[in-house]
């Protein structure tokens, strides 16, 4: 080997080393406030007007049965579906369970203001809502806007019964400064046998495993991540169970006319501005709300990437973040963390092979040479570099197993947390493909097709 190929390989290892040993600090830092955490009081949810948003586009085979479900266990709450111009039944469907009940409410967008992405149907909700809230104040029967709490909900989503209990307490809702509070998401799926009727063994299993770590993703990393920012008062906000006050809307539309921004990430963007606004956002995992979980490897990726573009364009925001008086200096770094790490991603893909792509090469060119590299200590080099690359994600098999299903078994476990740390890779993937998309200028937003969209013959899943 020669000099400057050592020195290369040396950097390319130093750097990998790095950002390895780094992120395996990180990893450190957010398990401890994770396995620490034990639940908190509750509060009184009568002090508060309810309204629940359901972004809808073609969602006639769930709608029902999320919008029953809702009734049935939060009966004093209001229902509103944002029927984004469907295809199918969809506005058809909430029409008639809103004529039965005045607690359902349908919002009809139409072509061609409509399709143009879920922080739009969402504004179209916030200005029907006033609209609704402005005659009753005429009628006599107004409510103080900061009593008001808007629950963005996904078609297929399902709050528990004790959520909005646990979002009333004096932690939360009960504190005025907060303005929103995201609870913690649940794969409704996640014991499924067979989402997969018609297919073999092995598809069932490949999207079995699917969903599982999806829900390893959201109620283990995620939610560790989310009590961190409780911490560095950066914490962010979900598509799918994000509650916020209507007064805390309103500062933000006061200045940009609308609460929700043209982001591929609204529900982050939103809470950027909630922040900026001088309001606290909150997390809880005292209480949840289910989600399907996607077992196509396809829609997953598609998901993921809008996510991910979504995330980079969030960055735009860096300059105001640090400019904030409301931003903590630690939120402030926190929140750079995250909305860089698409980029790093980039780049990491391009360094973390280069020490194994010469190694290789050099194997082939110089085997006595590597061999005593070997031999003098270098397979040390490369198993730490390996294990410390992998332990950070496979230890999340366990913790999941500890804090959320302990019924799994300690080698099911383990074997999660081995698979998450393949499952990594497709944050990789997306994060070009949105890169891609960045640079050929496609800001579409693309719906992620349900489960039964896919598999007609399914009924939607309950806890």
């Amino acid at each position: 080997m020669t000099d400057n190929t050592f020195i290369g390989l040396g950097l390319a290892q130093a750097f990998s080393l790095f950002m390895t040993v780094s992120f395996l600090c990180y990893v450190v830092t957010i398990v401890i406030p994770y396995l620490r955490h034990r639940p908190r009081g509750v509060g009184d949810p009568t002090r508060y007007e309810w309204h629940f948003f359901i972004p809808a586009r073609d969602e006639a085979l769930v709608i029902h049965n999320t919008v029953d479900m809702l009734r049935l266990r939060f009966p004093e709450a209001h229902v509103w579906v944002i029927d984004d111009a469907s295809l199918d039944a969809t506005g058809a469907i909430v029409a008639d369970m809103a004529a039965r009940d005045d607690r359902v409410h349908v919002v009809s967008r139409q072509l061609p203001e409509a399709r143009t992405g879920k922080g739009d149907a969402l504004n179209s909700g916030y200005d029907e809502l006033n609209t609704h809230l402005a005659r009753h104040a005429a009628a006599g029967a107004g409510v103080e806007r900061s009593r008001v709490i808007v629950g963005v909900i996904d078609a297929d989503g399902m709050p528990a019964a004790n959520c909005l209990e646990v979002i009333s307490a004096d932690h939360l809702f009960g504190q005025p400064d907060v303005g929103a509070v995201q609870i913690s998401v649940r794969m409704v799926n996640r014991n499924e046998r067979q989402p997969f009727p018609e297919a073999g063994r092995v598809v069932n299993s490949w999207g079995r495993l699917l969903v599982r770590m999806q829900d390893l993703e959201f109620r283990a990393p995620i939610s560790a991540v989310q009590m961190v920012r409780q911490h560095t008062r950066s914490v962010g906000l979900g598509g799918n169970g994000q509650f916020s006050r209507l007064s805390a809307l309103d500062a933000i539309a006061g200045t940009a006319d609308q609460p929700w921004h043209g982001s591929l990430l609204e529900d982050y963007e939103l809470g950027l501005h909630l922040i900026m606004a001088g309001y606290q956002n909150e997390f809880t995992t005292d209480t949840l709300v289910d989600q399907e979980g996607l077992p196509n490897l396809r829609r997953l990726l598609t998901q993921r990437t809008r996510w991910g573009q979504g995330t980079m364009q969030c960055g735009s925001y860096l300059p105001k973040i640090w400019s904030s008086r409301h931003f903590t200096t630690y939120g402030a770094l926190e929140a750079s963390y995250y909305l860089i790490q698409p980029w790093l991603q980039l780049f990491a893909t391009l360094v973390y092979p280069l020490p194994l792509i010469v190694l290789a090469h050099n194997i082939h060119v110089d085997p006595a040479g590597m061999g005593r590299f070997f031999l003098n200590g270098g397979w040390m080099l490369i198993l730490f570099y390996l294990v410390v690359g992998i332990a950070p994600f496979v230890l999340w098999g366990p913790l999941y197993a500890k804090r959320c299903e302990p019924g799994i078994g300690r080698l099911r476990a383990i074997g999660f947390g081995l698979a998450f740390s393949l499952f990594i890779i497709t944050f990789y993937i997306t994060t070009w493909r949105a890169f891609f998309r960045i640079l050929s200028g496609r800001r579409g937003w693309a719906k992620t097709r349900r489960n039964t969209d896919v598999q007609p013959g399914r009924v939607a899943l309950e806890a």
